[in-house]
């Protein structure tokens, strides 16, 4: 919305001004809509680089059109896993949960348990943090699907499944983490042996008590600051992190149009391995289209986030 426009804005007046031209529509929040506006900029011929659409559904078409020879695409959807040359800009719960999970596997860590919200994105969830844990040589000892309303049930079949693991890792989706990690503090989790690891999407709400001693892996407040106080000076009004990615992939738009020129859109540049450097931190995208971001780590300490790591994994 207007959040995403003025940061674009704000990115052309400090570094795209003279590099690149940047048209903006606006898609009304309309998925079908979004659609029709990307297929067009796709596929028009003239365009280099499309940032955008902020629908999930829209996305997802995307993702699923074939051909080689269209512009790049950085969908600034939430959720969205990405697709060839269609790249998930946002920090997804799936990032998070991978990153604190390998976080915690490299003090020693070897058996998880994922406990996930029932639904489509439980197996995304569960494929990237088994893919984190591997490279360590830890293992997902097994995944848990739950409801809000089964999860003590849930946290009970754990303890029968799984012996003593050394972690646990809650994906909380759309609702609240809540009714899991009451079951799982009246069996001691987290506490000495068990650590308990949770994810972005917790912070969407005020933190709770039962939030108490979680280690968390999501994006550092301190490098979109200076972002968000210009845009705030600028604009005259308190901006999000929607802000932080319009105005990061702009201006790697127009880093990539300065250093390498109008044709250095390709999956070459901007697939590198050393990634880039935004005010949401450190970057990366994959060849399947998913991204990978180095955050730092955070325990729970009296309903405030402790820094215990800069960053949980570096390139």
């Amino acid at each position: 919305g207007r959040k995403m426009y003025d940061a674009a804005r704000l990115a052309m007046a400090d570094l795209g001004d003279k590099l690149v031209t940047l048209t903006i529509e606006d898609t009304r929040g309309d998925s079908g809509y979004a659609k029709d506006l990307a297929v067009k900029a796709i596929t028009s011929g003239g365009v280099k680089i499309v940032i955008g659409p902020a629908e999930l559904a829209a996305a997802q078409h995307l993702a699923k059109l074939s051909g080689t020879q269209r512009p790049p695409v950085l969908a600034l959807a939430d959720n969205f896993a990405g697709g060839p040359g269609v790249y998930a800009v946002r920090l997804s719960e799936a990032d998070s949960a991978a990153a604190g999970a390998a976080a915690i596997a490299g003090k020693g860590a070897k058996k998880f348990v994922l406990l996930v919200p029932a639904g489509a994105n439980a197996g995304a969830v569960e494929a990237r943090v088994a893919n984190a844990l591997s490279i360590y040589g830890a293992t997902l000892a097994v995944t848990l699907p739950y409801s809000a309303s089964d999860a003590a049930k849930v946290v009970s079949d754990m303890g029968s499944l799984v012996e003593a693991p050394d972690a646990v890792v809650v994906a909380s989706g759309d609702g609240s983490p809540v009714a899991v990690l009451a079951a799982l503090k009246a069996k001691g989790i987290p506490g000495k042996a068990v650590s308990l690891i949770g994810t972005e999407r917790w912070l969407e709400r005020p933190i709770d008590p039962l939030y108490e001693g979680a280690y968390i892996a999501t994006l550092d407040q301190s490098e979109t600051g200076p972002i968000a106080d210009r845009f705030k000076a600028t604009y005259n009004y308190q901006p999000d992190v929607n802000v932080a990615y319009a105005y990061d992939m702009v201006a790697l738009s127009a880093g990539i149009a300065s250093s390498v020129g109008p044709n250095g859109f390709s999956k070459q540049v901007l697939e590198n391995a050393s990634g880039f450097r935004g005010s949401t931190g450190l970057f990366r995208f994959r060849a399947d289209g998913s991204s990978q971001r180095s955050m730092p780590f955070f325990k729970v300490e009296k309903r405030r986030l402790k820094l215990v790591g800069k960053q949980t994994a570096g390139f």
